[in-house]
């Protein structure tokens, strides 16, 4: 009797992290059978949990009917360039803030912290009018520009924490060595900081891939659409395109899984550096 509480505990525990991982994967895994479907199966009924035939038509239809790749090299070009450079400029911020003491520092932080609470899209009007007078609309620097604007606000107070967490005394060592502020920063304090600056990238990687609401805003020409256009192009008044928008959407998942598969060690490291101050 006095087992049976913890047994049945245990197995509560099991049932539910079960429900949970079946809500979760089951969208994911619909998404790749649904891609795998001919296109005249997908609307059959009854459904079919499992394609009776394996059929590539729908991702070689996406890439024959539609300019696909060209729209996952401007994802890749757009993402990779803005989270870099928004990861750069972050890193220098945070030193700043988490080094110097300067008048005015609180009231940066707090702005910083204030955007993070404002809606995206409230800045749609305003940004599309300001992009428009640089002649910058359908431009990907113009894309990469805003990016990097929105991603350092957040990435500087996640780094912020991370430089907390890195005893002075390291690059006091190394100016005393002969280093300026500037190459004890990257010769000694980065190192150390690496995995919390990998899992700063993904989170910016991540956010600018599937941004959506700016570059349908700002992004017109065939030439310069990103993935996230170019998936709700397969959306038009009367028909959805189920095949290619699976297909489409299970291509967009790649980078983002090929990415976490190989920093995934950093991040987690990362994340549980930044979360205790030492």
């Amino acid at each position: 009797m006095n087992n049976a509480p913890s047994l049945f505990g245990r197995v509560s525990k099991v049932v539910f992290l079960g429900l949970c991982l079946i809500v979760t994967v089951f969208p994911l895994y619909w998404i790749v059978v649904t891609s795998l479907k001919e296109p005249g199966a997908i609307y059959s009924l009854p459904l079919d949990y499992w394609p009776r035939q394996l059929s590539l038509d729908n991702y070689i239809g996406l890439f024959t009917k539609s300019d696909f790749g060209q729209y996952m090299l401007n994802s890749l070009v757009v993402a990779l360039v803005a989270s870099s450079v928004a990861t750069l400029i972050s890193l220098l911020s945070a030193y700043v803030l988490a080094r110097f003491q300067f008048s005015g520092r609180g009231a940066v932080l707090g702005a910083f912290l204030i955007t993070q609470m404002i809606p995206g899209f409230i800045a749609l009007g305003p940004l599309y009018l300001m992009m428009t007078d640089f002649g910058l609309v359908d431009s990907k620097t113009g894309l990469i520009l805003i990016y990097i604007a929105i991603c350092i606000p957040f990435c500087t107070i996640m780094l912020r924490g991370f430089f907390e967490n890195v005893p002075d005394a390291l690059e006091e060592a190394a100016m005393i060595d002969g280093c300026s502020r500037l190459s004890a920063l990257f010769r000694v304090i980065v190192p150390v900081m690496l995995p919390g600056i990998a899992a700063s990238f993904v989170f910016n990687f991540v956010n600018c891939w599937n941004e959506l609401f700016l570059s349908v805003t700002l992004m017109n020409s065939d030439s310069n659409k990103t993935i996230p256009t170019a998936l709700a192009g397969f959306i038009s008044s009367f028909n959805i395109d189920w095949g290619s928008m699976s297909a489409a959407a299970v291509l967009t998942v790649v980078p983002t899984l090929v990415i976490f598969a190989f920093a995934s060690k950093f991040i987690v490291q990362g994340l549980t550096a930044g979360s205790v101050k030492g």
